[in-house]
């Protein structure tokens, strides 16, 4: 939007903008913010930024060395939709107390150090297009205490409200994992999307469509189009924090979670990728399989290797590993295939141009960090190249059937992709040689990572008991 300090100094002026936000992406990839009044925003503000304690952010510095600065870039500032009084947002970078030095762990500068790592490999500009899936409910609650563990999820397009005490009930729902491309009257958050939707084009994000998804209870999609890896981090980030503010003014809540309903379809997060010279595509080659190029192959040999280390960052909760299962449409194996979308690289077949020629990579969710799961997209891509590596090779296809169908005995021989995060945390620590390439990662971040979902999330899920065990062993 802007891209000098004076412009934005200017246009706070002729908006009369009251307040300035600044967020800041902690490690696990939610957005924290601090504001400050219209007169205290000033060309040093850019500069010398300002002072924060990094220690309260998940996955950042102990307590005592929690000392940061935060410093806004500019090119980032939008006016926020949804605060009363007129204010300007922008998103931050973290330094160390010096101001000068980029704090190692902060995802904006990895994905920074994987676009400068690119650079001069001479490989193109990696372009970036996400799919947000997420459910719109009209209720959450939920409890986890010593004595009881509940959740309860409602949406007005479910199939199980058919017989509802709604008044009056007009019918419209849709059948269990039948939403998909569903019309109004059954689709209900038609308008809210295209609100949103609106606002994220405001925001200076395009986006590509937006529709009703599989399931049943308001699952929706919008999809934005192609953009670099930072830009395209950015834009997720910014997507879900519009996308959840317009839901709640709106009686709704948005869930991000990928896997919030058990048997009914879970929410992806399909990246859309590949590496472009000016308006053309490096992937795209009219004589290779699916139309793609040797080096379009070996990006997809890197992301299939790396596959298992890599989920640590693009499904990176517990709750990823309940939507990566049998008999839905998320991938459970790697390999690619066109068209096909149990692969877990799927190559679109109504896009093979050399404008467009792409791959998906289908595991992704929504709860990840988006700054390091593209930059380790973006690092195991390159890495395939660097070496070589041949997915044919390797074992990951291309599979055209629906490889549920294929005799045991062949199925078994192709790679699954991790049963849970403390899987795929175990192959991170295995497998990340192809991260730490210059110095994109660091085995600081990569170590601090792993700690960090081991003690907060795998161990203390472990430690609780599920009411589902009450069913099975209550009574024994």
């Amino acid at each position: 939007m802007f891209s000098t300090v004076p412009e934005i100094l200017k246009f706070a002026k002729e908006q009369s903008i009251e307040m300035v936000d600044f967020k800041v992406v902690d490690l696990i990839g939610r957005w924290h913010h601090i504001t400050i009044p219209i007169s205290r925003l000033s060309e040093s503000t850019f500069i010398e930024g300002i002072g924060i304690d990094a220690s309260s952010y998940p996955g950042y510095k102990k307590v005592a060395a929690g000392d940061m600065k935060i410093i806004p870039d500019k090119s980032t500032a939008i006016l926020d939709p949804f605060t009363e009084s007129k204010t300007l947002s922008l998103i931050c970078d973290i330094f160390e107390p010096d101001g000068i030095t980029p704090y190692s762990r902060y995802p904006r500068n990895v994905a920074r150090r994987a676009e400068k790592y690119l650079a001069p490999l001479k490989k193109g500009t990696a372009l970036f297009s996400p799919e947000l899936e997420f459910y719109l409910f009209d209720e959450i609650s939920f409890s986890c205490e010593i004595h009881q563990a509940f959740y309860y999820l409602d949406s007005v397009e479910a199939f199980w409200n058919t017989g509802g005490e709604e008044e009056p009930n007009l019918g419209y729902k849709f059948p269990a994992k039948g939403g998909y491309h569903g019309i109004p009257p059954a689709d209900t958050t038609f308008n809210l999307r295209t609100e949103m939707v609106k606002l994220i084009e405001q925001a200076g994000i395009a986006v590509k469509y937006h529709h009703h998804e599989v399931g049943s209870a308001g699952q929706v999609e919008i999809e934005v189009l192609h953009d670099t890896l930072l830009k395209t981090a950015d834009a997720v980030m910014l997507m879900k924090y519009i996308i959840k503010n317009a839901a709640r003014q709106n009686g709704k809540v948005a869930i991000f979670m990928p896997k919030p309903l058990f048997q009914e379809a879970g929410s992806g997060m399909h990246v859309h990728q590949y590496l472009s010279e000016g308006e053309l595509s490096l992937f795209y080659d009219p004589k290779g399989y699916a139309s793609l190029s040797q080096l379009a192959l070996n990006y997809t040999g890197g992301l299939l290797k790396h596959g298992s280390s890599l989920l640590a960052f693009t499904n990176p909760s517990t709750n990823s590993y309940k939507r990566l299962i049998p008999g839905y449409e998320a991938p459970v194996n790697l390999f690619y295939a066109m068209a096909n979308r149990t692969a877990a690289v799927r190559i679109p077949a109504y896009d093979m141009n050399k404008q467009r020629e792409r791959i998906e990579f289908r595991p992704p969710d929504s709860t990840c960090n988006p700054y390091l799961a593209l930059s380790a997209m973006l690092m195991a891509g390159l890495d395939g190249i660097e070496k070589n590596i041949d997915p044919s090779a390797e074992g990951f296809g291309p599979f055209e059937v629906d490889i549920a169908e294929m005799p045991e005995e062949q199925r078994t021989k192709i790679k699954a992709l991790p049963g849970s995060l403390e899987d795929a945390l175990a192959a991170l620590k295995i497998d990340h040689g192809f991260l730490l390439q210059g110095d994109v990662f660091t085995t600081d971040l990569i170590d601090a990572w792993i700690e960090y979902k081991l003690n907060n999330e795998i161990n203390p899920l472990r430690a609780r008991p599920h009411p589902y065990e009450f069913e099975l062993y209550s009574d024994i």
